[in-house]
């Protein structure tokens, strides 16, 4: 059996080394890697795959910087020209880029089967370029890997009963990695605090709005008063920052260098709390221990609000300081209840592939 695996942005490498590790203990199978270059930083590229022992790319396409239409464009006539060489019996896609619909769509134009991982999530929030392409690879797959009873329930909303595809609740393949990678964990190499708040902020809808974009960063900067903030600065949010003058010599935020996922995982396990308007990092810091305050209007995990371990604040300052405040004081418990699985959802995802053949 031979699989084309589709990655381009940052959680995607995450994901793809749980798999491709149990790929590659498979017997006849062979896996062949493109890389899309939608995330082309070193520190957010290169370093995951060495630090997580994924094969380096059979392709790099070197695709980036560009508008939606033109990225997704240039991807899907490059990935084209790769499944066209390869002939694989999968295409394998993870979550919601432009990578993801970009693969899902060579793939089915040739008529070549594929499998997306984290199938079924929705925000139901369509302004998000995230919520289309994940809907559109949900419609056109031939096998949904979910990581939650949610998303399944989404799927069957959706009609996808009368759908000729299979639909796998799998758990979640960032729950095997947390477990994997747990003691791996590395130390950045600039200091932080003793005690802070681990925060990222990189989305468009608040890196593209000013006033969404000010009213975060003000927010921050008053928590940092009380309790230090470490912030890994997305290039482009730095850029953002710059556009609406933002002054990062007062900032009292701690900023570092974008880090390796091993170096995250040493941020998440140390920190007290997580703030982030990342999909990833709402569940890594469940699966760490943490509570996290999600500055968006909405998220994909809603099991997580439920529960009570993730409070959605949106970009109003006032807000962000209330939910902060909530969450500090909340006692830690409940984080043993694994929502997500038991850390063989890569297992799960390459025995449906295999059992395909």
């Amino acid at each position: 059996m031979k699989v084309v695996t589709i990655i381009g942005a940052r959680p995607q490498f995450v994901k793809a080394a749980v798999v491709s590790r149990v790929l590659a203990e498979a017997q006849c199978v062979e896996e062949v890697i493109v890389h899309t270059g939608q995330h082309f930083d070193a520190n957010m590229s290169d370093v995951f795959f060495e630090e997580m022992c994924i094969p380096k790319p059979h392709y790099n396409l070197n695709i980036n910087g560009l508008s939606h239409g033109a990225m997704t464009g240039q991807m899907l006539e490059k990935i084209e020209e790769v499944l066209v060489n390869e002939k694989p019996d999968w295409v394998l896609v993870y979550g919601d880029t432009n990578s993801t619909i970009a693969g899902a769509l060579a793939a089915k134009k040739l008529h070549i089967r594929v499998a997306h991982v984290e199938a079924g999530l929705r925000s139901f929030n369509m302004a998000m370029p995230e919520e289309v392409n994940r809907i559109l690879t949900d419609r056109i797959s031939d096998v949904l890997f979910c990581p939650t009873d949610a998303a399944m329930e989404n799927l069957r909303r959706e009609g996808f009963d009368n759908i000729d595809c299979r639909i796998v609740k799998n758990g979640d393949v960032m729950q095997d990695a947390a477990l994997f990678y747990a003691d791996r964990a590395k130390r950045p190499g600039k200091d932080v605090p003793g005690r802070f708040v681990l925060c990222t902020v990189h989305r468009a809808e608040n890196t593209d709005e000013p006033q969404r974009l000010a009213g975060i960063f003000k927010a921050l900067e008053i928590i940092s008063q009380e309790v230090p903030v470490v912030l890994p600065l997305h290039p482009r949010t730095r850029s953002k920052l710059s556009a609406i003058g933002y002054d990062f010599a007062k900032s009292k935020i701690c900023f570092i260098e974008p880090v390796g996922y091993l170096e995250m995982v040493w941020l998440l396990k140390q920190c007290e709390l997580v703030m982030t308007d990342s999909g990833g990092l709402q569940k890594e810091a469940y699966f760490f221990g943490k509570y996290c305050v999600t500055m968006r209007d909405e998220t994909e995990w809603v099991e997580l609000v439920e529960n009570g371990f993730n409070k959605l604040s949106g970009s109003d300052t006032n807000q962000i300081l209330e939910c902060v405040k909530e969450v500090r004081q909340k006692e830690l418990c409940g984080f043993e209840n694994r929502l997500y699985g038991n850390g063989d959802a890569g297992n799960a995802i390459v025995n449906v592939l295999l059992a395909s053949l």
